[in-house]
């Protein structure tokens, strides 16, 4: 299993969770995993990039298909994303985010998805393999505190999905989604506790589950699905 933005949250809660169920990992991030995310070097091999970089990513892609050395992928997991914040916690809109910024939000959240599915597409061929993308609520309702180009850029996650199920699939490789909602990493506002009320479970998310839904869309147990987004979100979506 490849995944992104692996050092901490939904990413470390789902390799810790992959391992435990017998899986070899490679995982990537830009930054050096923390302590607590440290892997066991036999079952788990970590390259660290700047996926929102071009050049970086074309590097990855080389470095793990040369450590892959011609065996199988059976999963790649988009996971790694970015929602650009402001100093003073205003939302960032249509209006008032920096376009550069939005290019930013895409080139991590839309376009590196796209390019790794296409950079390791070979290799999940030899797996027949399922791709899972790491999408959001807010990309199908206007959220209160994740800003546009987040949104947008993980609405169009969900469209490429769609379309990569279909593509994909003559590769005998699934693809599907996961869009989570409230879950307590490190990206979640302060202030979401807020909408908890608007959760029919009443509580936030913690990142194992998503990490489970994750594992299910990669494992045989799923070998009929492609093509769906599962939302884990307590319900959340349903308002």
């Amino acid at each position: 299993m490849l995944l992104t933005g692996a050092s901490r949250g939904i990413g470390h809660a789902t390799v810790q969770l992959f391992m435990r169920r017998g899986w070899r990992v490679l995982s990537c991030s830009r930054d050096t995993p923390p302590p607590e995310c440290r892997l066991d070097p036999e079952r788990a091999h970590h390259i660290a990039a700047d996926l929102g970089d071009a050049a970086s990513l074309d590097r990855f892609v080389e470095e793990a298909n040369a450590w892959l050395g011609g065996r199988p992928l059976h999963a790649l997991v988009n996971n790694a994303g970015w929602s650009p914040k402001t100093p003073f916690k205003e939302r960032l809109g249509c209006l008032n985010g920096d376009l550069a910024a939005w290019r930013q939000v895409f080139e991590l959240n839309f376009f590196a998805p796209l390019k790794l599915a296409r950079g390791f597409a070979a290799a999940l061929h030899r797996g027949q393999g399922a791709i899972v993308n790491i999408t959001s609520i807010a990309g199908h309702a206007i959220h209160p505190f994740a800003g546009s180009a987040y949104s947008t850029s993980k609405a169009a996650l969900s469209s490429l999905t769609r379309e990569m199920a279909n593509e994909f699939a003559e590769l005998g490789v699934r693809v599907n989604a996961v869009a989570p909602g409230e879950i307590e990493t490190a990206m979640l506002s302060p202030e979401t506790e807020v909408l908890i009320p608007r959760i029919p479970l009443q509580r936030l998310g913690v990142p194992d589950d998503v990490a489970g839904a994750i594992h299910y869309l990669c494992s045989e147990d799923s070998a009929y699905v492609t093509g769906t987004e599962i939302y884990v979100t307590g319900g959340q979506h349903l308002f």
